[in-house]
């Protein structure tokens, strides 16, 4: 039998590929703008990538490719990163506690916290954000005009490790431990170790009123700068051939350190302020590890399809904000499955 020259194969294959993939780009973006119907003026936008590209985008409601968002609570995501950059780079270590890099704080329920207990949300503190008495809650923080002393006055209430209770306090205090174990301001050590090797050059992040970078949250990044960062953590750390962050951090990061579906109906686990969750996606079992911010701020890693989406958001303290941005990733992948 005469076998076909594979010049005249490929002629044939790869228009069916290409065929395919604007099929799937297709789908994608009618997913994007079937979010123009919702009736809440508050989605900003929704940018998807494979393989590091740019598959579907969509801004919403004024925003544009380049405007900055307050990621809020995702930006404790960000503060989990610079911890594992300072690791690596031998500034700090998560067996030891608050207290040995934030001598201000030694000697208190929160200088005595283990830092791998403070990253997973189970330090034991009277810090707890959905209750608004919290000795430690965010509200109370944010208000406080001599912070390092709100943090030395929060009392312990559970032994640390054992409990996971949500809170703006421990990412706070985990910016504070980086910037006194690397010497420099949050901002700047982001913009060096983080930012500049993924090319993100416009950023803002919000301070306390003695001035440090808050490293709970109010971060304010472009929609595609975000969905750089979900890619770099896609791709174990690296970035244009070079290493950015550490592999073994991030697999310590993403994995399952506390279960905590029975208190978050949107996650199954929690790691290093990074969440994880299974989506049953048509019978198909997606693993989904995810930065998440008040409003429905995401930045969703997706292994299994190559993909990272970042949602940004303005739902602040609106419940639906968070189901509408799990609703927008469950439709990406039914719909980027069915072109499989």
């Amino acid at each position: 039998m005469r076998r076909l020259p594979l010049s005249l194969l490929a002629s044939l294959v790869l228009p069916c590929a290409v065929l395919a993939q604007d099929s799937s780009h297709r789908a994608l973006e009618q997913v994007l703008q079937a979010q123009d119907r919702d009736s809440h003026a508050d989605l900003r936008a929704v940018v998807v990538l494979r393989d590091g590209a740019i598959v579907a985008e969509r801004y919403y409601n004024g925003e544009t490719a380049d405007t900055l968002h307050d990621i809020r609570s995702a930006g404790k995501s960000i503060t989990a990163l610079l911890v594992g950059a300072a690791v690596a780079r031998g500034q700090l270590a998560t067996t030891k506690t608050v207290g040995d890099y934030w001598p201000e704080v030694a000697g208190s329920p929160a200088g005595k916290v283990v830092l791998d207990d403070l990253l997973t949300m189970r330090s034991g503190l009277a810090a707890f954000d959905e209750d608004e008495q919290s000795p430690g809650n965010e509200d109370k923080l944010d208000e406080a005009p001599d912070p390092a002393a709100f943090v030395r006055a929060v009392p312990a209430a559970t032994k640390p490790g054992t409990l996971y209770r949500y809170n703006s306090l421990g990412s706070y205090i985990a910016g504070r431990v980086v910037e006194n174990a690397s010497g420099a301001d949050l901002g700047n050590y982001a913009a060096k170790v983080l930012f500049a090797p993924l090319g993100i050059a416009r950023w803002s992040w919000g301070r306390d009123i003695a001035g440090h970078p808050k490293g709970q949250g109010n971060l304010s990044l472009r929609a595609r700068d975000t969905a750089k960062i979900g890619q770099m953590v896609l791709d174990d750390g690296v970035v244009d051939g070079k290493r950015v962050i550490d592999a073994g951090w991030l697999h310590a990061a993403l994995a399952p350190r506390a279960a905590i579906g029975a208190v978050d109906r949107y996650a199954d686990s929690y790691g290093y302020f990074w969440y994880a969750k299974t989506q049953d996606i048509g019978g198909q079992q997606i693993a989904v590890y995810f930065a998440s911010g008040n409003g429905g701020n995401k930045i969703y890693v997706i292994p299994a399809r190559r993909m990272v989406v970042s949602i940004a958001s303005s739902a602040y303290g609106k419940g639906y904000g968070q189901r509408r941005s799990e609703d927008i990733l469950k439709a990406i992948l039914h719909a980027d499955g069915k072109q499989m």
